[in-house]
């Protein structure tokens, strides 16, 4: 269709602001990993959205934050690259927080970009509409600003879709109207697996960790999954396990009932754990489990 528009979008904001949340609810399916702790996504996740005539690839992001790992810095760059790549931004603010990080965002980007104010169920009118005024001053610097809900069935949702059409550039679709993602199968499944772990494993462990996927083998009404959790230190190993075997065991029940929700037949999943010392900290073993830089 000649009247088409496609282009992405990149979802930006600080760790923990409802990133991923708020991208698998526009896509109406989960692929992103979600978590109540700050920093778990770490690489670019494309979804993909039509809306009426329109393609929308929307790109969720690590949060925008500074630590001195090389993993951390890694994730800057995804983010940074994502805001760099895309047509426009969405800047997911929460209603609750001060327009400080909004602030150094716009230090890093000048690029054209709709301020989404999240989290509005947590506040009553009064307080939308003075945020909504606190954000007056930098009206220059976005497009519109449109207040959204999650939880509360998609408010705003529509809105939003309508908003970023507006802003896309004239183009045929980039992807197969049907796709969902970009993303192979086995990276969601890295993730899920990855949640599952943030999920079940308190303090800083599950930030030292990954999921490396070993194996898949493909059948009608069985998908067969071997995977390798990568720790940094022995202690940690033990952790994961748990005692008697049980933190692993939740660990596999919890991603497979994801994957399986997600790809509609049975999962038998296989977990190991193997001991990777310093690779948040070390190029070679960052590119080797899949950060490429």
């Amino acid at each position: 269709m000649s009247d088409t528009k496609a282009g992405f979008v990149a979802i930006i904001g600080r760790p923990n602001a409802g990133k991923s949340t708020l991208m698998n609810a526009l896509l109406g399916e989960k692929i992103s990993m979600v978590s109540q702790k700050a920093n778990a996504t770490r690489k670019r996740v494309n979804a993909i959205v039509m809306h009426k005539h329109n393609q929308i690839i929307f790109v969720d992001t690590p949060g925008l934050h500074e630590k001195e790992k090389m993993l951390n810095q890694f994730m800057m760059q995804e983010a940074i690259k994502a805001i760099g790549d895309c047509d426009l931004i969405l800047f997911l603010a929460p209603v609750t927080d001060s327009t400080q990080e909004y602030e150094k965002f716009l230090k890093l980007s000048k690029r054209p970009h709709l301020v989404l104010l999240s989290k509005i169920d947590h506040v009553n009118n009064e307080k939308i509409l003075q945020k909504i005024q606190e954000y007056q001053k930098f009206q220059d610097n976005f497009l519109g600003i449109i207040p959204v809900s999650v939880t509360k069935g998609g408010i705003g949702f529509e809105s939003v879709l309508d908003e970023i059409s507006k802003h896309l550039p004239v183009s045929p679709y980039l992807y197969n109207p049907d796709d969902l993602t970009t993303e192979m199968l086995r990276d969601i499944y890295k993730e899920f697996i990855r949640e599952a772990i943030f999920d079940n494993i308190s303090d800083e462990i599950p930030y030292e960790t990954d999921v490396l996927i070993d194996k898949v083998e493909e059948g009608k009404t069985l998908e067969k999954i071997r995977a390798t959790i990568i720790v940094e230190k022995q202690t940690q190993k033990g952790i994961i396990i748990g005692k008697g075997g049980a933190a692993i065991k939740r660990i596999g029940r919890d991603s497979r009932v994801q994957i399986e929700n997600l790809i509609g037949k049975k999962v038998f999943l296989d977990l190991f754990v193997s001991v990777k010392k310093g690779w948040t900290n070390d190029k070679q073993s960052l590119e080797d489990i899949g950060y490429k830089f």
